[in-house]
């Protein structure tokens, strides 16, 4: 981008900004107008369809005046207090969400969004005791986890054959960058609810992978008290409190506010350690009807392992007396993690027809570690030399994105437009050194010892990454009749620069510009059927280099999808998509200049496949999720002659899975609730060359809960559960590209809750 233009559209930033302080006479003057209404429960925006006046000014002060006249005249009568539970988990829609904003960044129905989207809710995520991101998205039809086996560095996530770890991650609508080593980490205990978008999805979020992206939605303020304290213990150790309480600070919930904190200490399987301390604070003020502000935080320390790999020889594990060896050595291995987030969410709505929303967030994120790694020296010698390394990350983000939403009609056409302009000012430092092969490090696999202590090698290089995005957008979600029309355009300019820290050497530059546009037909038959088609296109900027040095040119991606949904009541909501997605122009290895690696802009994977969903209430005591997928991929551009028409690695063409959970209603055994689940992934290749397999395999998830409150009064509010993942033990074996890793054996965690 030129710089007369960064400086034009970053200055047209600011003024989305400084456009805070245009509300302020709007906002006092509606404050004083409103300081004597009575209190009200302000509920969250629903869609509108009505025709709109052509005169702004008059529908405002009309509309404002309805909203004063019947507050004061009609105060709303009293409701039945609802449940704890109904306080906890929005609506009461079994494991169906009614809404996604992630899909259009608009409160849309799922019923309505013309691409398929996946929403795993608070509800859910309780019954099935998850643990981490993975645990909550690999039920969802079209996602897979565990590529890489277990390791916590990583929320591991594929969608539709595309890697979505760490370009695909975002929270509550904005990306969290990566830094090189490590990622923000996620307590799901914090959020409300996890949404998956499959396909590109670049028009609205900018550079993204082609998958898709998977949005956390974090735990804000509500008008309903939620007071819940949990307690939980389980295998290795693992030991955790929690606390997640909020409601209304004053009596007309004007102001908001909740806490959510987590304390935990323990191991995973494979000596890894998986310790936490977080906490969430978030507060919401409501001065009047038409404005809320958010302001939030999140604080949070980890301390885990930096290298889970396996000791593996010629692409297989090793084992010694049937156990699997650990690569690094799990008393000298630490990845130490802090992390802080702070921002604020504003929405006005200014009339009948606009609303302004504006979401800006700072984050930080630092990390110490260092492992062990090495190799044999041969192929018949027991000894494995290894070295010591050590990784520093800081990664410092600036984000906002602005959006004016607009709902009008012209003729019998109702549309919701947004206009939306977004910035993302991201900094990566990476640190690196290490000891060289050292004998004190030596592990002798056919007598294995663990527990070697030793000094942290010192930095030796260090690299800074600075990467610039400005994007505007421009959506219309149109409605006639039955018909759902979406159209959306989005241009964006990324910049990207890398320094050598220790000779100030520039690296890497490279200024891309990229369009990227999505459209979507749907229509919504009154007996809940709604087939739909739509199209959409991303973009990446790449980091590799070409053989003359310079910044490879960004990927690309577009899919085809069509498919139909059907939803005949609020709890069941059925989906079946096809789809054709294409990564263009991805970075493939080229060959090596005085043993350095270059690339070049060739790579090209294509994928086929159709998805089944369903999230259903099948009787009041049954309720489901259940998906399968079938994923046809191929590499159809490559330099490597040995990957062409070859399927990806790690990439599954069948997987399917089902949760059902029963909920005993009347009877003895009223207050029992019983959870099952099953999942499973077919085999897939080691490598790109499809030259030996990972095998297939099937894992069994157990739940069981109940309400202590049924045995007596005195219990109330008190729930137990104990949920075992896979309940056999399977120690899946995965190997990627060379390395080998073990997937997350038989975890069992029973937790003691308490909501009042």
């Amino acid at each position: 981008m030129k710089p007369q233009t960064r400086q034009s559209v970053t200055q047209g930033l600011l003024l989305c900004s400084v456009s805070l302080i245009a509300l302020a006479t709007d906002l006092a003057q509606e404050a004083r107008a409103q300081s004597n209404l009575p209190a009200v429960t302000v509920d969250a925006p629903q869609q509108q369809q009505r025709a709109r006046s052509a005169s702004t000014t008059s529908l405002r002060t009309t509309a404002r005046a309805a909203r004063r006249t019947s507050a004061a005249q009609n105060p709303p009568r009293a409701a039945p207090a609802p449940s704890v539970n109904e306080r906890l988990y929005a609506g009461d829609h079994s494991y169906v969400a009614g809404q996604a904003s992630s899909a259009s960044k608009t409160n849309t129905a799922l019923i309505d969004t013309p691409r398929s989207v996946s929403v795993i809710d608070r509800k859910e995520l309780d019954d099935r005791g998850v643990t981490s991101i993975p645990e909550a998205v690999r039920y969802s039809a079209g996602v897979t986890t565990g590529a890489f086996g277990y390791d916590p560095r990583f929320d591991q996530i594929y969608i539709r054959g595309f890697a979505t770890t760490t370009l695909g991650d975002f929270r509550d609508g904005l990306k969290q960058f990566p830094a090189g080593f490590s990622t923000f980490r996620t307590e799901p205990y914090q959020l409300d609810s996890v949404e998956v978008i499959k396909g590109p999805a670049a028009v609205l979020y900018g550079q993204s992978v082609p998958g898709g992206l998977v949005d956390r939605r974090s735990k804000f303020p509500v008008d309903n008290q939620v007071n819940e304290i949990a307690i939980q213990a389980g295998t290795f150790d693992r030991f955790q409190t929690a606390f997640d309480i909020g409601g209304a600070a004053n009596p007309d919930k004007s102001l908001l506010y909740r806490l959510v904190g987590v304390a935990r200490s323990g191991e995973t399987n494979f000596d890894v350690a998986d310790q936490r301390l977080m906490l969430a604070p978030s507060l919401t003020w409501r001065p009047t009807l038409d404005t809320t502000l958010t302001t939030y935080a999140l604080l949070q320390k980890d301390e885990t392992d930096a290298s889970v790999a396996a000791l593996n020889r010629n692409g297989k594990l090793l084992t010694v007396n049937g156990r699997y060896l650990r690569a690094s050595d799990p008393k000298y291995d630490y990845l130490k993690l802090q992390q802080v987030q702070t921002g604020y969410k504003l929405e006005h709505r200014f009339d009948e027809v606009f609303t302004f929303r504006q979401h800006t967030r700072f984050s930080n994120l630092k990390t110490d570690s260092r492992y062990l790694s090495g190799s044999f020296a041969n192929s018949t010698t027991s000894i494995y030399d290894r070295a010591a390394y050590a990784v520093g990350d800081e990664q410092t983000s600036w984000q906002t994105d602005n959006n004016l939403q607009a709902d009008f009609a012209t003729g019998p056409v109702v549309h919701r437009v947004l206009a939306g302009l977004n910035y993302d000012h991201n900094v990566w430092d990476f640190k690196f050194g290490g000891s060289g092969v050292q004998s004190i490090y030596a592990l002798d696999i056919t007598n294995p010892i663990y527990g070697i202590a030793g000094v942290t090698p010192a930095y030796t290089s260090g690299s800074r990454s600075t990467q610039q995005q400005i994007g505007v957008y421009l959506q219309d979600q149109m409605q006639l009749g039955g018909w759902h029309l979406s159209l959306a355009g989005r241009h964006d300019w990324a910049d990207q620069t890398r320094i050598n820290t220790y000779t100030n050497a520039v690296t890497g530059q490279r200024n891309d510009s990229a369009f990227s546009y999505s459209a979507g037909l749907l229509y919504h038959f009154d007996n809940g059927v709604a087939p739909y088609v739509s199209y959409a296109t991303s973009f990446q900027p790449s980091t590799s280099m070409a053989i003359d040095g310079s910044v490879l040119a960004p990927s690309e991606g577009e899919q085809f999808e069509g498919g139909v949904k059907y939803q005949p009541r609020a709890d069941v909501l059925l989906t079946a998509s096809v789809y054709d997605l294409r990564e263009k122009n991805a970075a493939k290895l080229a060959g090596y200049v005085n043993g350095v690696a270059y690339y070049a802009s060739v790579g090209e994977i294509h994928v086929q496949g159709f998805e089944l969903e369903a999230r259903a209430r099948l009787t009041p005591e049954l309720e489901t999720v259940t998906a399968y997928t079938f994923a046809d991929a191929e590499i159809t551009k490559t330099t490597v002659a040995s990957e062409l028409n070859k399927v990806p690695a790690v990439t599954p063409k069948h997987t399917a899975s089902s949760w059902l959970n029963y909920s005993f209603l009347n009877g003895p055994l009223d207050g029992l609730g019983l959870g099952a689940g099953v999942r499973y992934v077919d085999s897939t290749w080691t490598s790109n060359a499809n030259t030996s397999r990972n095998s297939a395999y099937t894992l069994v998830d157990l739940a069981m809960r109940y309400d202590l409150g049924k045995l007596s009064r005195q219990f109330a509010g008190f729930q137990a559960s104990v949920n075992a993942n896979n309940i056999a033990d399977d120690q899946i074996a995965v190997c990627n590209a060379g390395y080998c890793y073990l997937s997350q054996g038989r975890t069992v965690i029973g937790t003691l809750r308490y909501r009042w």
